[in-house]
């Protein structure tokens, strides 16, 4: 995994447990305000498998908003999550417990760079925002191939682009931060990923489809001025030194909890994002 690549890092190793409780708080707001996506392709999930879908594993998990969504889509099946991360996996165990579903959710802590664990064969495999974060794609997807049974089915989800929160003039002075800023983080291959279709099919999958669906909300959710006050402390991180000086400023004035145009007290919030998802099928 790269250290630029993904804002949503579930795999990602080498941090703070501080580091990693915060992204875990991102993943869970993310899912807040643009998890909309999740019930509609599990579903799409559950028309290519049937009624004979007994076990899934979901495949750098982070906190297990997947995980979640899978075991409530297929309710006779196990759901195996993987991470890398302790403090994710401890955070799924907490939400688990929460939705009584503890009895058939269990956590596998493995480093899929490694190696992939010993779990049983599955039904379903499902990696969301987690395969572009490995150090060699093709062969985690070939070895996607080999935990599936016959038949099985392999989902992958990746974020289109980055969220858009802002409106385009923040009556700041500085209209088209949020693109300046998406700019400069495609410069470090923030959310860098190729179309996985010719990966899926040399891994040796047929059938693949892939569709793009999209998350907006007016008015936002509340947790929007959370989630924004979040993802943009990791933007401001990142392009430390490469933004100009009055842009700097403006995001500061954004992220300051006091400042009346802090996103936290902004009505003018958006939500607009979108995910492409492919779904393939092991002969």
């Amino acid at each position: 995994m790269t250290q630029h690549s993904h804002h949503h890092s579930p795999h990602h190793g080498g941090h703070t447990r501080d580091h990693e409780a915060a992204l875990a708080d991102l993943l869970d707001l993310d899912a807040e305000v643009f998890g909309s996506y999740l019930d509609p392709v599990a579903e799409w999930v559950g028309q290519r498998t049937g009624e004979t879908t007994h076990r899934v594993v979901d495949v750098g998990a982070g906190t297990g908003v997947g995980s979640l969504t899978l075991a409530r889509q297929f309710p006779a099946a196990e759901v195996i999550a993987i991470d890398r991360s302790e403090v994710m996996l401890e955070r799924l165990r907490t939400a688990a417990n929460g939705w009584g579903l503890a009895g058939r959710l269990s956590v596998v802590h493995a480093d899929l760079d490694v190696a992939w664990p010993a779990v049983d064969a599955a039904d379903v495999v499902w990696a969301a925002s987690s395969l572009h974060e490995v150090a060699d794609p093709d062969r985690a997807l070939r070895a996607m191939y080999g935990a599936l049974n016959t038949d099985g089915v392999l989902v992958v989800v990746e974020m289109d682009a980055l969220p858009r929160l802002l409106p385009d003039d923040l009556g700041l002075g500085r209209p088209g931060l949020e693109s300046r800023c998406h700019e400069a983080l495609a410069r470090l291959d923030w959310n860098s990923h190729p179309n996985w279709r010719a990966h899926v099919e040399r891994a040796g999958f047929v059938d693949v489809e892939e569709r793009s669906f999209t998350s907006e909300a007016t008015p936002a959710p509340r947790s929007t001025g959370r989630y924004a006050q979040n993802f943009l402390r990791r933007i401001r991180s990142a392009l430390d030194g490469q933004l100009a000086a009055d842009d700097r400023a403006t995001l500061d004035r954004l992220l300051s909890e006091d400042n009346p145009d802090s996103v936290l007290h902004r009505g003018d919030l958006t939500v607009r994002g979108s995910r492409t998802v492919w779904i393939a099928r092991r002969p």
